[in-house]
């Protein structure tokens, strides 16, 4: 069977579907991927092949902070490049509206790898379940409206979706979490499995980690390091001041990736060591405890080594995880009010044993789950299910010249 990745170039969205590409290229599937220019080390790295998303149109529309502007130019992207490789089945990723419109025209399968949590509404229960951020029939029907406006801005608004109501999950949509960060007594829709975190990023180039490594062990006063890993603000307060007065003369020093956020501003005195690499495994195995937004990527990452941690949500899905995570008692909410100094908040998360051994508990579940092997045999169940392989696709868009 032949095999599109087509996600989002971003890492968070990027390297689980190398992780599920590796092994079904493993079973003998011939995969590969498309991504923008500068993922292209990443995908090569994963010993896949990757065409360039630019070369196909695909400027911008493979960034998730260009994701709901750009879907009409990703479905016009990976049409041309399912045709280019013959692709008789698409992998893709939650906010790609473009690859979900590119499956219906070419008449393919296509699997949604999705976070570590269910962003839309359950399929029943979920009754009485706090919202730190937005509702899910809020979250729900946003996406549908913005899916739907992406028909139509691609031209396909007269087309019925061969899903119903019902197309973001694709045919499958595989979430990367546990069952615990689900609310109690919620059924999740029917096309939509745990499949655990499918944990797979690039190795240090030689000497990177070494050089991170050696920094913090010549500037070393005993202190814990916290990994602080940034996300989006979504126009939320940046944690940078915070930041800075927690870390000069606290308890702890810190190592901060800037991940996604912008205007990094670590303050001279402040023992702070910014960061920005492709990689954060090594750097989450020398930290006491991790500090987070409340993104999948790097909670999966503190849980899977059984790191606690505290999160400080902004928008989009960092809410709904942060309060999976309080809920599963593997995290401590930032309430983000001038009476809760973040210093003493840290202190508390590394004091508590009870959190880090539930951290621990979760992230041995998480691990002892072999994630690309759960999504691969979902992928091909979905393959068998709709009759692939076809032969002989008509496609509706031709490659530009």
């Amino acid at each position: 069977m032949k095999i599109l990745l087509c996600p989002l170039s971003d890492g968070g969205y990027l390297y689980p579907a190398l992780a599920a590409g590796r092994e079904l290229r493993r079973r003998g599937h011939h995969v590969s991927a498309l991504a923008r220019a500068s993922a292209v080390p990443f995908v090569t790295e994963a010993g896949l092949p990757c065409a360039v998303a630019e070369d196909f149109g695909g400027h911008r529309a493979f960034s998730a902070t260009w994701w709901g502007r750009t879907g009409a130019a990703q479905y016009r992207a990976i049409v041309r490049a399912a045709r280019a490789a013959r692709a008789e089945l698409l992998v893709t990723s939650v906010l790609c509206n473009g690859a979900l419109l590119a499956a219906e025209v070419l008449d393919i399968p296509v699997v949604v790898i999705g976070l570590s949590v269910h962003l839309w509404d359950y399929r029943s229960g979920g009754d009485g379940e706090p919202h730190l951020g937005r509702t899910r029939e809020s979250r729900t029907r946003d996406s549908l409206d913005l899916h739907a406006a992406t028909r139509e801005e691609a031209g396909l608004a007269g087309r019925a979706s061969r899903w119903g109501n019902d197309p973001l999950p694709g045919d499958a949509l595989l979430l990367r979490g546990d069952p615990a960060l689900e609310h109690p007594g919620a059924e999740l829709p029917a096309r939509v499995r745990h499949v655990g975190p499918l944990s797979w990023e690039p190795a240090p180039e030689q000497g990177e980690w070494e050089t991170v490594r050696d920094h913090l062990d010549r500037t070393g006063t005993g202190k814990p390091v916290v990994y602080v890993h940034l996300g989006r603000f979504f126009g939320g307060r940046t944690l940078w001041p915070r930041l800075n007065e927690a870390f000069n003369g606290g308890p702890f020093r810190a190592v901060v990736e800037q991940g996604r956020s912008t205007d990094p501003a670590p303050a001279p005195e402040a023992d702070i060591l910014l960061v920005r690499k492709p990689w954060m495994g090594p750097l989450v195995d020398a930290a006491d405890l991790v500090l987070a937004n409340g993104t999948s990527a790097p909670v999966l990452s503190a849980l899977l080594r059984g790191r606690p941690l505290a999160l400080s949500p902004n928008g989009s899905e960092q809410p709904l995880l942060t309060g999976a995570c309080v809920r599963a008692g593997v995290a401590v909410r930032d309430p983000k009010t001038p009476s809760v100094d973040l210093s003493a908040l840290l202190e508390s998360v590394s004091r508590d044993e009870g959190l880090r051994t539930r951290a621990r508990a979760l992230g041995d579940r998480l691990a002892a789950v072999d994630g690309a092997a759960r999504a691969a045999d979902v992928v091909e169940r979905v393959a068998q299910a709709s009759g692939t392989p076809k032969e002989n696709h008509e496609y509706a868009i031709s490659r530009p010249r």
